[in-house]
């Protein structure tokens, strides 16, 4: 799984991003994580919006897809207006059945030099408060806990409640050689 190549996703990918999140939903709920995604939440039209105002990233290795996330450039519903510093990651999917371990934090860390690329210092994202396992994940990554946000909407399903979640890019403008927003 050395050779991970990551795209943004197109329209022809759009079936296959409804499949990894179906998929990933199916996953947690085999291992009693309820409530953070249910299968049948999100079609291709959530994916085709996100497309339009962000970004959506598609992973291969081997020839095989092993993952996706999408890429924000603010999110106020959770975090508020905020300067434009970082990069909001969303909806990180790994394929169970085409991944080795470690494919997750691959993606991530793709994710976390997208937003360096483009000159931002910080990687913010949320998952439902309560999950302590997806919350010990991220902070194993290096994030710390931001705050929470009570009732924030959902596409496809009632407001839910999560934990904020925010890591700092070191040097990430140094890195990038770039500036401003994306």
């Amino acid at each position: 799984m050395n050779d991970l190549h990551a795209r943004l996703a197109t329209e022809a990918d759009l079936s296959t991003l409804v499949r990894l999140r179906d998929d990933a939903a199916r996953w947690m709920l085999t291992r009693g994580i309820t409530g953070q995604w249910q299968p049948g939440e999100l079609d291709e039209d959530h994916f085709r919006r996100v497309m339009a105002q962000g970004e959506v990233w598609l992973a291969e290795a081997d020839g095989r897809v092993a993952g996706a996330w999408e890429l924000w450039w603010e999110d106020e519903a959770a975090w508020g207006p905020q300067p434009p510093v970082a990069g909001y990651v969303h909806r990180l999917m790994v394929n169970r059945t085409a991944s080795t371990p470690g494919t997750g934090r691959l993606l991530l860390e793709a994710a976390e030099h997208r937003v360096a690329a483009a000159g931002r210092t910080h990687v913010r994202l949320d998952c439902l408060a309560g999950n302590t396992q997806l919350t010990a994940y991220y902070r194993d990554a290096g994030y710390r806990i931001a705050g929470h946000k009570e009732g924030k909407p959902q596409p496809g399903g009632p407001p839910k409640s999560f934990t904020l979640l925010e890591k700092e890019l070191k040097s990430a403008r140094r890195r990038a050689g770039v500036s401003g927003p994306p």
